[in-house]
């Protein structure tokens, strides 16, 4: 694909993703944004309210707003912030509650180490969009919180969840499909991701150290050299305890290792997370169709044969990135023709964002939201930020 023409329908996609979510999201009654948004666009106000939705829909719109420089992006950060620093604090034992009521009352009050990391995401790039020293100190108290309850000091990287006083957990997954284990690949890589945001906006060398603690975690216990894909859930002391293989998330964490290195401006890193990202790129290969999108994951020998949104999204940077580092033209034409399967099968033809994915046959999947807990803006969003980025269109 010509890069002009890409980059031009890439910047109106993500134009038409924070239109959508400015359209239909806001909950005007309860406040904040809703808890779901159904197959059919329908807000369910009466919904949940999720920490990690609130967390990315701030940081989808401050760094939309910090790159565009367009005002109509800040009022739905500022809303986001204001619900989030407002209602998921626990203002007892600190941290962030899981989720909320429809009200915005407290829920599920547990502290999932993923939701704390999210929260400091969004709130590093709020502070990097507004300059306000306020969603600095907060995010550094959740970089604080993170550091003193979750870190495994005998066994090095982060335990997953506590209850809300942070006391351990019986049952500590992320969600219903997750394996209840201590340490969880995904965890790990979005406090790096995490970390790294931070970091950007408050370069402190301790920060720094904590980041390559991290990396060294993903290069020695989370990538498996035997076959260049990553882990997935581990025991305390970092033994294997899953055979599932998720090709979003390897193709996810090729990139982010990367730029966790880029960020540290850090030679030796640079160059491990470099040859991390193509040996990452290449094990997700396994789950490129013919059509050129991604299957979802594969437990054991068992194909998921589900295209969802968000490995799409993250194919689409991930081989990008692999094409930039080695030079290799195939990489980019990989990342285009996922672009090509999701104009073609994801994103609603109206331009009423992602569907959550399609089966096999390319049906959709159905009875799936289009916002929820875990479907936001954020995968697809940052696919257009980061794609423009590397392209030097923004």
């Amino acid at each position: 694909m010509n890069p002009e023409a890409w980059c031009d329908e890439i910047r109106t996609e993500w134009r038409s993703i924070l239109q959508y979510w400015t359209l239909h999201a806001p909950d005007e009654k309860n406040g904040g944004f809703a808890g779901r948004i159904d197959e059919h666009d329908r807000p369910r106000y009466d919904a949940p309210k999720g920490l990690v939705l609130h967390s990315r829909i701030l940081w989808t719109f401050s760094s939309a707003s910090r790159l565009t420089g367009e005002g109509a992006y800040r009022p739905i950060a500022d809303r986001a912030y204001e619900y989030l620093v407002g209602r998921f604090p626990d203002p007892v034992y600190d941290g962030a509650f899981w989720s909320l009521d429809a009200s915005g009352a407290p829920l599920e009050t547990r502290k999932q180490l993923y939701g704390q990391a999210f929260a400091l995401y969004g709130l590093s790039e709020y502070f990097m969009s507004t300059g306000n020293p306020a969603a600095l100190d907060k995010a550094i108290r959740f970089y604080r919180l993170i550091e003193n309850y979750g870190y495994d000091p005998a066994g090095g990287g982060y335990f997953e969840a506590f209850s809300r006083d942070w006391t351990p957990l019986g049952d500590v997954r992320l969600s219903e499909k997750d394996a209840n284990e201590k340490k969880s690949m995904n965890t790990h890589l979005h406090v790096l991701e995490a970390y790294t945001n931070l970091y950007r906006a408050w370069p402190e060398p301790e920060l720094r150290d904590r980041i390559r603690r991290l990396l060294e975690v993903f290069d020695l216990h989370i990538f498996q050299r035997s076959t260049s894909h990553l882990g997935l859930f581990f025991a305390g002391d970092w033994q294997l305890r899953s055979d599932t293989i998720s090709f979003g998330h390897d193709i996810e964490a090729a990139w982010l290792l990367y730029e966790a290195a880029i960020a540290m401006d850090d030679a030796p890193w640079i160059t491990k997370t470099s040859d991390l990202a193509v040996r990452l790129a290449r094990a997700a290969l396994e789950g490129l169709d013919t059509d050129g999108g991604l299957w979802y994951e594969r437990e054991g020998e068992r194909l998921i044969r589900e295209k969802h949104w968000w490995p799409q999204a993250e194919a689409m940077v991930g081989f990008l990135y692999a094409g930039l580092i080695s030079g290799d033209d195939q990489w980019v034409q990989r990342s285009a023709r996922v672009w090509d399967f999701v104009k073609k099968y994801i994103r609603d033809p109206t331009g009423k964002e992602w569907y959550w994915g399609v089966r096999a046959d390319h049906s959709r999947m159905p009875g799936q939201d289009k916002a929820g807990f875990w479907k936001c803006p954020y995968h697809n969003s940052r696919a257009c930020v980061e794609i423009l980025r590397l392209l030097n269109r923004i």
